[in-house]
């Protein structure tokens, strides 16, 4: 489990291809999330939950599935491409984001970005599967980082950056048309599996633990709208 609280930015050092070709070892190297991490530890790159299969001074390892590979935009990463950093949350530390599993739900695109003040309007294209699952003022992990959704249109949202967040991410460094990976509040998803909605085949995206692998087909509940609403959601 990760907060979407960016602790580092790495770099990509290099991408092996593996698994006959559909699948890859990608090195990256850092510095503070290596304090503390042992071969076996999860992180967070972009926001996919990885495995660290090795450890150097300066870099850490990940085996890559051909399904994350498809299902994210690590596929399109490459020696020198800079990417956002989270190990898991300690049990002892403060939760400062929001539930992030690293299972992304599916990727967006970046459409524009505006400044305004001291803060960055970044507006996100995204499939219709998750933009149902986003509220106003709710959270969206986009490439691993917890932010608040400012704005939600029929086809697209967007999130207003602060210096900080711009300073310590990868986020401004996007460009129109760049993809991200998206991951949805999990509570949203619970809510909408338990009543019934669909989306069954959101959260495929993820090393560790497998990814949520989920049936496509709806299942029926008698969980309602007003059963919800008077338990106080």
């Amino acid at each position: 489990m990760f907060t979407g609280i960016i602790e580092e930015i790495g770099s990509v050092a290099s991408v092996e291809p593996s698994g006959n070709g559909a699948g890859a070892r990608i090195k990256i190297r850092a510095q503070k999330i290596l304090q503390g991490t042992k071969t076996g530890d999860s992180v967070a790159v972009n926001g996919v939950c990885l495995t660290a299969t090795s450890l150097g001074a300066d870099f850490f390892t990940a085996d890559v599935m051909a399904e994350t590979l498809r299902r994210s935009n690590l596929g399109s990463l490459m020696p020198g491409s800079l990417v956002n950093l989270e190990r898991a949350m300690a049990a002892d530390g403060r939760f400062g984001g929001h539930i992030v599993s690293g299972h992304i739900d599916g990727t967006g695109t970046i459409a524009e970005t505006e400044r305004e003040g001291n803060a960055v309007w970044v507006c996100v294209s995204a499939p219709k599967e998750i933009l149902d699952l986003i509220v106003q003022k709710g959270s969206i992990a986009i490439d691993g980082i917890s932010l608040t959704v400012a704005k939600l249109e029929a086809a697209r949202f967007a999130v207003s950056v602060i210096p900080h967040t711009g300073e310590e991410t990868t986020l401004l460094s996007k460009k129109p048309g760049d993809l991200v990976n998206l991951e949805n509040d999990i509570v949203g998803k619970y809510v909408q599996k338990l009543m019934g909605l669909g989306g069954g085949n959101l959260g495929l995206a993820g090393n560790s633990g497998g990814g949520g692998n989920r049936s496509s087909e709806s299942s029926s509940s008698n969980i309602t709208e007003e059963f919800l609403r008077e338990r106080g959601f």
